[in-house]
Parts: structure tokens; C-alpha cells; sequence
């Protein structure tokens, strides 16, 4: 899609105008971005270990079905 020559806010813009959701591993993401107004919903999973992400597909796919616009979630899994 040649989003790689977003910046900073412009990602979060282009996502915001193309997208219901937004699946992240950024934890910082709710520092950098000011998310205010945005319909974008935001979903921020704890890791980026595909294994333990997969263990738990099920509830992130629940979360993801549970979002709403403007939402920004930080999922908790279990360990």
C-alpha cells in the first residue's frame, strides 16, 4: 500500500481514514500518538512472541470482535 513512507502521526492518520481497527505490539504507542477523536480502533497486544501470541488466538480474536470505534485497548494474556 506504500505505507512506508508514513511518519510519526501520518500512519496513524492513513489507518484512522482506511481502517475500523488497528492490531499493534507498540507499547509506547499511547505516549507518541495523540489518539483523541480518532474512529480508529486500537488494539495493543503485550508481545510480538508469535508462539505465545498463538497460544492465545482465540482471545485475541475476541478482542478484536469487541472493538469499538475509538477504543484503545491493551490486551493482557496470561503467561
Amino acid at each position: 500500500m506504500g505505507w512506508d513512507e508514513y511518519r510519526n502521526g501520518e500512519l496513524i492518520a492513513a489507518a484512522d481514514a482506511a481502517f475500523e481497527a488497528f492490531v499493534t505490539t507498540d507499547q509506547s504507542l499511547k505516549y507518541q500518538q495523540n489518539m483523541a477523536g480518532r474512529k480508529l480502533a486500537i488494539l495493543v497486544l503485550p508481545t510480538t512472541s508469535w508462539p505465545r501470541l498463538q497460544m492465545h488466538v482465540s482471545r485475541i480474536v475476541s478482542a478484536v470482535d469487541a472493538l469499538r470505534p475509538g477504543d484503545f485497548i491493551e490486551l493482557e494474556l496470561p503467561d
